[in-house]
């Protein structure tokens, strides 16, 4: 079952500090099966609080997200703009319905 990593950005206060971070851990999450689906881009806002940005990697498991999140490497990364940027982040698992 596929696996999916969502951040919702409320807030970059240092676009060179998001930039670094991106440059730093996309590596890192490839490194553990995650391919990129969403990063940016054009959007509407059709509902409820608005967040201009938003990043959806998908992951091969629940456990490789979870592991990769919790991973010293990808914490580094963050560390980058965590104290700049104020975002929602979740790990969710797909659905079959057939």
């Amino acid at each position: 079952m596929r696996v999916y990593w969502i951040a919702l950005y409320k807030k970059i206060d240092n676009q060179e500090n998001i930039k670094n971070y991106g440059e730093k851990v996309t590596k890192i999450l490839k490194s553990y099966g995650a391919k990129p689906l969403v990063r940016g881009g054009k959007y509407k806002n059709l509902e409820g609080d608005e967040y201009p940005r938003t990043v959806i990697w998908e992951f091969p498991s629940y456990e490789k997200a979870i592991e990769c999140h919790d991973s010293n490497e990808y914490q580094e990364g963050w560390n980058i703009a965590k104290h700049t940027t104020e975002r929602n982040l979740q790990i969710v698992e797909s659905f079959n319905i057939e």
